[in-house]
């Protein structure tokens, strides 16, 4: 596909959609787990809520992926953020009626994932169509910005509203902006050329030719894995971290702590949308998770919220970093035109860490209090510091294999 001059201002328009998406989203999520916490008093109920709307997303993916080749991906997009949205109306429609079952939350938090996996590898692969290669860099910096508006801006603004006007504004204002970025879609999609559907190659073709495309190069298959732990680790520290700080202070207070960690992906993301990375990325990349897992396990350390909220801060700061490297080197090793079906598995196989940190992470937590005889939150506490050992150990072995390298050198080629 041609890349126009017009392609930066196209990508700002739909970035912009993708933030007031992404800010609508934490509302609901913030919004949905203080709900469902007051409602049933159990973690465990909120941890059923929470996989559910990254499950059938996660599962859905890679298929996702393929059609995102086969199809208008714009398209897609608009499909996936409008339906999406059918999920959420379906919870306020229970609650303005009185009350919303548990298992009516997780219906609606269950259709609004399920349309949300046609959203992730068609966006991807738009932003391959509409920027140049020297743009790159650039981009992953903005997109990460963009991802932290939901931990950044959200938290914050759902504990006031929630406050004074109810859950119920939260879910209205979350379906406003799935028609935003419907629209804002839309005026991207107009002057681009649509993808014809391929009618000559199966789906299951398709989704063949995506696996041997990341099997091809062993660096990317490693930096997958890479991709795997740190969302595993990312999991367990976000799920972790909320009893840890509740434990001896209020929500209030652990909204103020969730924007203040989260402002370290806003300073990395605008920086990185300014200036980029123009070289070194393994290395980068090596140094932010290792300075990542430093100081997820001091967060771990010790229950004062000031020294959580600097270290929480540097943690989130050092992501942006790590994640645009992760997306260049992939992005730079991938052909054009089988970047979605690509992105599909590759977002499928990164994101199981976060089913392993949902569904072990607590129950670990609970263990390791039980053998030591602590309070619950000191032994979340153990696991989020042996989490960051483990990261800090990935990152100061990676840069030593030889098939990583390649990937940058392939692409200075």
């Amino acid at each position: 596909m041609e890349k126009h001059s017009s392609g930066f201002s196209r990508f700002l328009l739909l970035w912009t959609g993708e933030l007031i998406s992404s800010i609508g989203g934490g509302l609901t999520s913030f919004g949905l787990a203080v709900y469902v916490f007051n409602e049933t008093g159990s973690a465990a109920s909120m941890a059923v809520v929470s996989l559910l709307a990254f499950l059938p997303t996660l599962l859905l993916t890679a298929p996702a992926g393929v059609l995102a080749d086969r199809f208008d991906r714009r398209l897609m997009m608009m499909i996936g953020d409008g339906c999406s949205g059918l999920g959420i109306l379906y919870i306020l429609l229970c609650m303005m009626n009185g009350h919303a079952a548990l298992w009516q939350i997780c219906v609606g938090v269950s259709v609004s994932s399920v349309f949300s996996a046609l959203l992730e590898p068609s966006y991807r692969a738009t932003v391959t169509d509409i920027l140049t290669k020297e743009e790159y860099s650039k981009a992953s910096g903005m997109v990460s910005l963009a991802g932290s508006a939901r931990y950044l801006i959200a938290p914050a603004l759902a504990g006031f509203l929630m406050a004074s006007f109810g859950i119920e504004l939260l879910l209205i204002i979350d379906i406003c902006t799935f028609i935003v970025t419907v629209i804002t879609t839309g005026i991207v999609r107009r002057g681009l050329v649509s993808r014809e559907s391929d009618g000559q190659e199966s789906f299951l073709r398709s989704f063949h030719d995506g696996w041997k495309t990341i099997t091809e190069k062993k660096g990317i298959l490693i930096l997958i894995a890479v991709s795997g732990i740190m969302t595993c680790f990312m999991g367990a520290f976000q799920i972790l971290a909320e009893p840890m700080i509740l434990d001896f202070s209020d929500s209030r207070t652990l909204g103020t702590a969730e924007t203040v960690c989260a402002c370290g992906m806003l300073v990395s993301g605008l920086f990185l949308g300014i200036r980029g990375i123009q070289s070194g990325y393994v290395r980068i990349l090596s140094l932010s998770l290792a300075f990542a897992g430093i100081t997820m396990a001091l967060f771990g350390v010790r229950q004062n919220i000031y020294l959580m909220c600097v270290v929480g801060f540097l943690f989130f700061a050092m992501l942006p970093f790590a994640n645009n490297c992760l997306d260049y080197l992939m992005r730079t090793n991938i052909p054009d035109e089988k970047q979605g079906r690509a992105w599909g598995l590759i977002g499928f196989l990164s994101q199981l860490g976060y089913v392993a940190a949902y569904g072990f992470s607590g129950i670990f937590a609970d263990l390791a209090a039980k053998k030591a005889h602590v309070s619950v939150c000191i032994g979340a506490s153990y696991i989020v510091i042996l989490s960051g050992i483990l990261l800090f150990a990935t990152a100061v072995i990676l840069p030593f294999f030889r098939p990583v390298r390649l990937l940058e050198k392939n692409d200075a080629e």
